[in-house]
């Protein structure tokens, strides 16, 4: 597979120098896609007939065809490999870049381009014959890079394609982009479905045209947005035709099938009801809120439990007050079922919390299943640090990451802070934190908790 595409990941050469790797800081993959024309290989191994790459490193925007088509314009790029470390990006951008891929003939792999720069520019030059009247640039290849969310379906538009077993290629649901931050609290109108329903069919329809299956297309819509990204395995890579064959391995059909999923469990669990007076009240789903548990004011929010988007359960989360000035009560109650036709756990061992760089260990007080329903209970508590709290509260989009694991099944579920910004001073107040207590004004700087742990 590597000699297919006309370069070597890991072949070394001779030439004195230092090594630049080409856009690919972890601050160039939110900006704009940018591309850069490199040959791999050195003056003395090759020349100017060393394998041309292209280094594709950013975010895909609606304009990076556009730049793609002015890059490429009037160059010799012939028998080229794209080389990509991207975020993934808009839908549509995506498609067109990969239809232009196509197009023009070219390979696509992942990796980083990392620039050889000879002592006192010894090899650098002009090719005329190659590149035109422009600086040749010599460069090696990383195959330790990240293609994520649209750039795998970027990276169909290859005629050939290599994903290096040192490469991650991750897939995910598409999304509303500015409804990402907290899916399940936002609010979506029929407008909102035409889009993602539009979107989606494009996508299957490119999928095939560019002779991969659909399987990919099916993976990556099991993945929502609260979970995160799957990383592709071997056999999923080649089975849906992601990438067309390594050394020693055969290429697969482009119609073959990877292992299918079952059909998801149905789980209603019942709501559980927190008492304000004597008016019952459930936690919501949408958003963070402070409700009342006789009498105690507690800060709650409901989300489901997927595994791979496969609903199995739903959890609670709540913060109260505590003794401790510095810090908050944290509850997670859960309520799980098997997945398809596999029965509940039988205990769920951890449940782990991580707030910005705050990582709280919840102790697991009960697990057990109900007999009545096949559902596993199970309850775990901490503290949770005040100044974590703030942060979490603070301005803007913050995340809480919670991670669980039963027999073996491990969840990773990414929740958002609507609503608790507006509801947490009322529960700071109610808790009566003392004037210097951390927690009584959400921080302006969101990092300032884990800088100083």
């Amino acid at each position: 597979m590597v000699r297919s595409l006309g370069f070597a990941v890991a072949l070394a050469f001779a030439a004195t120098g230092t090594l630049w790797p080409v856009a690919t800081r972890a601050a160039d993959r939110t900006a704009p896609m940018k591309f850069e024309l490199r040959l791999q290989g050195s003056a003395e191994v090759c020349g100017a007939q060393c394998p041309i790459l292209i280094a594709a490193s950013g975010a895909i925007a609606a304009e990076t065809p556009r730049d793609f088509r002015q890059f490429v314009k009037g160059r010799d790029i012939r028998n080229a490999t794209v080389v990509f470390d991207s975020d993934g990006g808009s839908v549509l951008g995506a498609i067109a870049l990969g239809r232009d891929i196509r197009r023009l003939g070219l390979s696509t792999t992942v990796g980083r381009v990392i620039d050889i720069v000879p002592e006192a520019a010894r090899d650098s030059g002009k090719d005329q014959t190659r590149f035109g009247a422009i600086e040749t640039v010599y460069a090696t290849l990383s195959p330790r890079a990240d293609c994520e969310s649209m750039c795998a379906f970027v990276l169909l538009g290859g005629v050939k394609r290599m994903v290096p077993p040192e490469a991650r290629v991750r897939v995910h649901q598409i999304w509303l982009g500015d409804r990402r931050e907290d899916p399940t609290a936002a609010s979506y109108s029929a407008e909102d479905m035409v889009l993602v329903q539009r979107d989606i069919g494009k996508l299957a329809q490119y999928t095939v045209e560019m002779g991969a299956s659909v399987d990919l297309l099916d993976l990556a819509l099991r993945i929502p947005p609260w979970e995160p990204m799957h990383a592709m395995t071997r056999a999923q890579l080649l089975a849906t035709g992601l990438a067309t064959g390594e050394p020693g391995l055969p290429s697969a059909p482009a119609t073959a099938a990877i292992t299918p999923r079952a059909p998801a469990t149905a789980v209603q669990p019942s709501a559980p009801k927190v008492t304000s007076g004597t008016q019952a009240t459930p936690i919501s789903d949408r958003r963070w809120s402070v409700v009342e548990r006789g009498g105690v004011s507690t800060l709650a929010r409901r989300h489901p439990l997927t595994v791979e988007g496969e609903t199995i359960g739903s959890f609670d989360l709540s913060l109260a007050c505590s003794a401790d000035g510095d810090s908050y009560d944290f509850s997670y109650v859960e309520r799980r079922k098997g997945a398809a036709d596999k029965p509940a756990p039988t205990v769920l061992s951890s449940v782990t919390l991580r707030v910005g760089r705050a990582l709280t260990p919840l102790k697991v007080v009960a697990s057990e299943r109900r007999t009545e329903t096949g559902e596993l209970v199970s309850f775990a508590s901490g503290l949770l640090a005040a100044q974590a709290v703030a942060d979490f509260a603070g301005t803007g989009n913050q995340a809480m990451i919670i991670q669980t694991q039963a027999d073996g099944v491990v969840t990773v579920i990414r929740l958002g802070n609507t609503g608790a910004r507006q509801d947490f001073p009322q529960l700071a107040v109610g808790c009566d934190k003392t004037p210097g207590a951390r927690a009584a004004v959400p921080t302006r700087n969101p990092g300032a908790y884990a800088a100083a742990q």
